[in-house]
């Protein structure tokens, strides 16, 4: 019998073809009641910022919403960029939602802004702040709130973040080494976004299971494969589904950042530069892309590869009808 695989889903509320910031998180809610109901383990969602047709800037608020709309579905963030906030106040946040929805929230924690310099400062109102790498520190504090144990001699001892123990599910999220250490060391879940730097998925996750040291947060390692991921009845269809996200992929890889997300019309009638295509050629190992059945032996090679058993997929498709569909298919085809 095949080894079982879960899949997950990360959200970061792209506005596509046109619509409106309420339109785009009416369809991220309704797609994790969609997934929800199809088997899917966990829905998060990213946090960025200064980026004009995104509405991913705050994941706990969005988790909050989105927790409250579905029943079973793991909800959180991928994540919370730490560098841009007290990490008290994250952990009072998530207590919160753990309070709300008992065993259902995720808290991935990132390393890096999610933005520019400049909006980085205007998030932390230090340029000091900005410029002093003071992460390691933040993620001890972080993690000794939800412990309810600081160094005695650590000024923030007598504070706690919460009237009761309430925890969420800890993972740090990586696409380097830097990431997996930190996970490992501190005994945290571990989701590597092969989505960035692909070429690193598989020896980065696999150090991270040789290295795990267990912790109060987790006895196991628990890893996820992040990458983009999109399947459709036929090869040629699922191309076709996938024009506007390579597009997209290539315009960022080519400083092209003020642009509206391509639609499907554009992305097909796209003539690529030498640049861009070079570019899209780089970047395929990002992306998953084809018939259920040729998306199911890939994803399944790359998770044995990594040694996980889940895999979350980067929701980037423009169309509604073909991102429920494409899902559909993954949880037919993955037995959810």
């Amino acid at each position: 019998m095949d080894k079982s695989i879960q899949l997950s889903l990360l959200d970061l509320a792209t506005m596509y073809n046109g619509e409106s910031a309420t339109e785009t998180l009416n369809n991220s809610t309704e797609l994790a009641q969609h997934v929800e109901s199809l088997g899917f383990t966990r829905y998060w969602f990213a946090e960025h910022h200064n980026t004009k047709y995104q509405m991913s800037t705050s994941p706990d608020l969005l988790s909050a919403h989105v927790a409250a709309k579905t029943n079973r579905i793991r909800i959180g963030s991928g994540g919370i960029m730490l560098p841009n906030h007290s990490p008290l106040k994250v952990a009072e946040n998530f207590a919160l939602l753990e309070a709300l929805n008992p065993g259902r929230i995720d808290l991935g924690i990132g390393r890096a802004p999610g933005t520019d310099g400049l909006t980085a400062l205007a998030l932390r109102r230090s340029r000091e702040a900005v410029v002093r790498d003071d992460f390691p520190s933040q993620l001890d504090e972080l993690l000794s709130y939800f412990k309810g144990e600081f160094k005695d001699d650590h000024p923030f001892a007598s504070i706690s973040h919460a009237p009761e123990p309430l925890t969420p599910a800890p993972f740090m999220l990586g696409s380097s080494d830097g990431g997996m250490r930190f996970a490992s060391n501190n005994g945290l879940g571990f989701v590597f976004a092969a989505h960035i730097s692909p070429q690193l998925a598989v020896p980065m996750l696999r150090a991270y299971r040789e290295n795990f040291k267990p912790s109060v947060f987790m006895e196991q390692p628990k890893s996820i494969l992040a990458i983009m991921v999109i399947a459709a009845e036929t090869d040629e269809e699922a191309e076709y589904l996938a024009g506007p996200a390579e597009l997209q992929w290539v315009r960022w890889g080519t400083g092209q950042f003020t642009n509206p997300p391509p639609t499907l019309e554009e992305a097909a009638n796209h003539t690529y530069t030498m640049q861009e295509q070079l570019v899209k050629e780089e970047n395929k190992g990002k992306f998953i892309i084809g018939s259920i059945e040729r998306v199911k032996e890939e994803i399944r090679t790359l998770a044995d590869e990594a040694q996980v058993d889940e895999v979350m997929i980067l929701n980037m498709l423009t169309e509604k009808t073909s991102r429920h569909r494409s899902y559909e298919l993954l949880a037919k085809a993955f037995s959810l």
